[in-house]
């Protein structure tokens, strides 16, 4: 039963993204509960990236708050997407994850709720960007935490940048499209 209403979930979601013709198509739900349009963002840079709180790379939470800082008037935005699907390595409730964001590493970008990227539940953005932007060798799956995709202003997917690839390596890329 359970593998039905999964596949089911699948079906609808790769419906979904065949319509979809950018990343302004789609919407996700805050940290804070509300649903929010990714065409709220038309006109900017958008950097998209799954995180964890309890990862290797959490670090990088400060790279991409100081891009943030450093960009954001000039049209770039950066949207967090906590995920608790490698290593069990993003525990929290989703309040709890805004604190420790916030106190840890003064993050001021839009963080968004707990978010599938890969199987059965993976958001219809993340099976988006995984479509346009695909991973090493043409791979689709996200391999773990702090991949990062970049997006135009036009909303089309540019890049898309591995864990290991710290905030700063984007620069250039993101002054491009600036």
């Amino acid at each position: 039963m359970e593998q039905g209403i999964a596949s089911q979930h699948m079906t609808t979601i790769w419906m979904y993204i065949m319509l979809a013709s950018t990343f302004y198509d789609f919407s996700a739900t805050s940290i804070g509960g509300q649903n929010i349009s990714m065409s709220d963002y038309a006109g900017k840079v958008v950097v998209v990236v799954n995180t964890a709180s309890k990862c290797g790379f959490t670090p990088q939470y400060a790279g991409l708050e100081e891009l943030y800082k450093k960009y954001k008037d000039r049209g770039l935005v950066i949207l967090g997407f906590p995920c608790d699907q490698f290593g069990h390595q993003e525990p929290a409730e989703n309040s709890d994850i805004q604190s420790f964001c916030k106190l840890n590493y003064g993050v001021s970008f839009p963080m968004f709720g707990k978010t599938s990227v890969n199987g059965s539940e993976t958001h219809p953005l993340y099976a988006y960007l995984k479509k346009e932007a695909p991973g090493f060798l043409g791979t689709s799956a996200i391999k773990w935490n702090f991949t990062k995709f970049l997006v135009d202003r036009k909303g089309h997917v540019v890049k898309r940048f591995a864990s290991k690839d710290e905030p700063s390596e984007m620069v250039k890329d993101i002054e491009s499209l600036l």
